[in-house]
């Protein structure tokens, strides 16, 4: 029915402010859609994939609206926070490095990383290909000389390919673990289990922007 009148053909065209229900429920329109999911490892951050699972796999059926794709990509062996959308221009403006958008990750590293470490991260590294990165925010969370290990949090504002585990061997350091825990305002829900995602409100998406 659309504002109390049964339709009787598919040619029914409504506006934005027609009340529509079906079965007695109303249907809410909505243009754009937004998750937040925690990412598992083993999964591609990716539309699609003939042979590998994808985290659209991950999205409800009913959530696997057409043009929704993850803002970015988390590699397949790295977990945590992963946005997914239809609405492009978030997608372009969360990802575009004039626009200074933090990313924040906690990684497990063989190696032992140090104050030298830290400054080498704060001046901007160059990796082996060329390639010039951005200063990056390096916090050291445990050193274990024993093991040769170390737990870090990191906060870069790029998203180059593979660009943390890149910066890590440029030291002689290799990531064992990588997990993503915030971008922007965004954060990781404590109780949101690997694989799992939520809905975001219209308030968080304008926070977002």
């Amino acid at each position: 029915m659309v504002n109390d009148e049964v339709v009787k053909t598919p040619k029914q065209k409504v506006m934005e402010t027609d009340v529509v229900t079906v079965n007695g429920e109303e249907v809410i329109y909505q243009k754009y859609h937004y998750f937040l999911l925690n990412k598992p490892k083993g999964v591609l951050s990716a539309t699609e994939d003939r042979s590998q699972k994808t985290v659209i796999s991950l999205l409800k059926p009913e959530d696997q609206y057409q043009g929704i794709s993850p803002v970015g990509r988390l590699d397949k062996d790295t977990t945590g926070l992963l946005l997914l959308t239809n609405d492009g221009q978030l997608n372009h403006e969360l990802l575009a490095p004039a626009k200074h958008v933090d990313k924040v990750y906690r990684a497990k590293i063989a190696g032992v990383a140090n104050d030298e470490t830290v400054k080498a991260f704060e001046k901007g590294l160059t990796l082996g290909d060329g390639t010039k990165l951005k200063p990056a925010v390096l916090k050291i969370l445990k050193q274990d000389v024993a093991s040769d290990s170390s737990e870090i949090e990191i906060r870069i504002q790029e998203g180059k390919y593979h660009q943390i585990k890149r910066m890590f061997a440029a030291q002689g350091m290799k990531v064992v673990e990588l997990d993503r825990i915030s971008m922007g305002n965004l954060t990781l829900p404590a109780d949101l289990k690997r694989g799992e995602y939520i809905k975001l409100s219209l308030d968080e998406v304008e926070s977002i922007k």
